[in-house]
């Protein structure tokens, strides 16, 4: 295993797309959002599906301009549509800790059935630190999830996963403007809708305060950490 502590700001792409092989490969992409690294991954040469439980994200993923071949499906992580075996790699990209806590380990231990031996399961999480976690975290304090995502990585021995990298770095989170960052809030998880609603002031002050006014909108740093997990051959 080989760790890298330093946090250095770079792109959740180009990490990605460093720590996986990607061309001609078979790739699941779980929690695959409105499909942005399914059709970054497709345009590197890989063969990409991705699986969405949000029918309103899973709606963008398949209204986007495809980049090739990549296909997109509905299901959840804890009960993958797949046969044994029939994937190169499986990602959650920021998606596990969204899996209901008591099923996290179901969704990791799927994985560990879908993809081939010898092939990998790369998770990335966001840590519970950094701007853009104080910016949300009024309106879903992520905590407690992320925290029992990152043990059930730990714990993933047991599935006949075995850690080969663990990686951390910060990523610049853009939101283009306030109102934005609400629509994305909400499209992603519309329980926070209300909460939203409630602190919408206190939401505004934070946005200025806590991020850095650029050409493209606002950044907010976001401590990420990768787990690259190996499945024995």
């Amino acid at each position: 295993m080989t760790s890298d502590s330093a946090a250095a700001r770079r792109d959740n792409g180009d990490v990605v797309a460093e720590n996986l092989d990607l061309a001609g490969t078979r790739i699941l992409d779980v929690g695959c959002g409105d499909g942005g690294l399914a059709r970054m991954m497709t345009r590197r040469g890989a063969t990409v599906t991705g699986l969405e439980c949000n029918p309103k994200q899973l709606e963008k993923a398949l209204a986007a301009e495809p980049a090739g071949d990549e296909a997109y499906v509905g299901g959840v992580g804890e009960d993958l549509p797949f046969g044994n075996a029939s994937m190169d790699a499986v990602v959650f990209f920021n998606s596990l800790h969204h899996v209901a806590v008591e099923a996290q380990a179901a969704a990791l231990a799927e994985a560990a059935r879908v993809v081939r031996p010898g092939g990998v399961v790369y998770v990335a999480e966001p840590v519970a630190e950094g701007p853009h976690f104080r910016l949300t975290m009024p309106v879903d304090d992520e905590t407690r999830v992320r925290a029992a995502a990152y043990a059930v990585i730990r714990d993933a021995g047991a599935l006949g996963l075995s850690q080969e990298k663990e990686l951390t770095y910060t990523h610049a989170v853009v939101h283009p403007s306030f109102e934005a960052f609400h629509e994305r809030m909400v499209t992603i998880n519309p329980a926070r809708r209300e909460a939203f609603a409630a602190k919408e002031a206190m939401m505004r002050v934070n946005f200025e305060r806590l991020g850095r006014k650029g050409e493209d909108g606002w950044a907010f740093d976001q401590p990420m950490r990768v787990n690259v997990l190996r499945k024995a051959s």
